[in-house]
């Protein structure tokens, strides 16, 4: 990757935080001002409030309804939205020509060629999304045999993880790798074999925190407490 190329990316990376991942969150915090927008517990919500805040008044419900929405479930799930585009407009210049795969690539550290399906965090597998990705996978080997248009190794197909460490893989990441055999790259192992650039990965990070600090969310989720705190105590 040269100099230019990985200035790119990084800039289309900045522009994607601010418009496909920030905007839509916002958009997601705006509709916590609706009570309806809550499967409310009443059993376990005062004791929740209470927790959080000390009291159990309707902006402290408000509060410890909202804040695991907007600062856990809902961002992540908005982020993993969005490898997909990632994929397709970030790092177009290392799109799959293979149906079902997202990206393609020379690997920097034994130069094989990749073909690799992108999932967004350590812990975003579930048990049973593990055997349809190992079908998927047996069937794009068994395609490229018929057609013989890309002859694939299994080696040379990767699922890699956004983000995260090895120690984070939950465990069904660790079943494709030691029951199924197929290679798992997460965090900076992938980054540094996609790009070759050993600060790829913090770059990025940084590039992605760099554009929020250009985001003016100063007051948002205070005035959706405020809102939802009143419509609670009607």
């Amino acid at each position: 990757m040269t100099k230019a190329e990985k200035e790119n990316i990084l800039k289309k990376a900045t522009m994607l935080f601010a418009e496909k991942i920030a905007v839509p969150h916002r958009a997601n915090i705006e509709k916590c001002a609706d009570p309806e927008e809550f499967s409310i517990n009443p059993f376990l919500q005062g004791y929740l409030a209470k927790l959080l805040c000390g009291d159990t008044t309707p902006r402290s419900v408000a509060m410890s309804l909202i804040y695991p929405r907007v600062l856990g479930t809902s961002i992540t799930t908005t982020f993993g939205n969005q490898i997909q585009y990632f994929c397709s407009e970030v790092l177009d210049g290392y799109g799959s020509r293979i149906p079902g795969l997202d990206l393609e690539f020379i690997d920097s550290v034994d130069k094989r060629r990749r073909y690799c399906q992108l999932k967004a965090g350590p812990n975003n597998l579930n048990k049973d999304d593990v055997e349809p990705m190992v079908a998927k996978f047996r069937s794009i080997i068994n395609l490229g045999r018929t057609n013989r248009s890309t002859p694939l190794a299994f080696q040379d197909l990767v699922v890699a993880i956004a983000y995260g460490t090895e120690d984070q893989l939950n465990q069904n990441f660790r079943v494709l790798r030691e029951k199924h055999h197929l290679t798992v790259l997460v965090g900076y192992d992938f980054w540094y074999r996609l790009t070759g650039d050993k600060n790829f990965y913090r770059d990025l990070t940084l590039a992605f925190a760099r554009a929020a600090e250009e985001l003016d969310t100063e007051g948002l989720i205070e005035k959706t407490v405020n809102a939802l705190a009143k419509r609670l105590a009607k």
